[in-house]
């Protein structure tokens, strides 16, 4: 089985945790006792950290992405030719594994 990296589906995966605990955290705002307190406590800096980590993947992820559109248009024809390349290989290497 062939898995592909997804970033944009990691990102929605990512958010969707942060927003899962986020909605844990409140509903158990309620619990009373010292380790409960803590633990939240933790768990809200945990999140405040991925939540920040997440924000500066994305405008990591956004800049090269603007930088890749850049170089496309400026040269079409290399980028034409480079994925042609890597298109080949690829077919080349799959044709190989069977």
């Amino acid at each position: 089985m062939t898995q592909f990296f997804d970033a944009g589906k990691l990102a929605d995966d990512l958010h969707a945790l942060v927003s899962d605990a986020e909605a844990l955290l409140k509903a158990t705002a309620g619990q009373a006792g010292e380790k409960a307190a803590e633990a939240r406590e933790r768990a809200e800096e945990s999140l405040e950290s991925l939540r920040e980590r997440l924000s500066d993947m994305e405008g990591v992820v956004r800049g090269r992405a603007r930088q890749v559109d850049g170089y496309v248009r400026d040269n079409p024809w290399q980028a034409l030719a480079i994925a042609g390349g890597v298109a080949l290989l690829v077919g080349i290497l799959m044709g190989r594994t069977k």
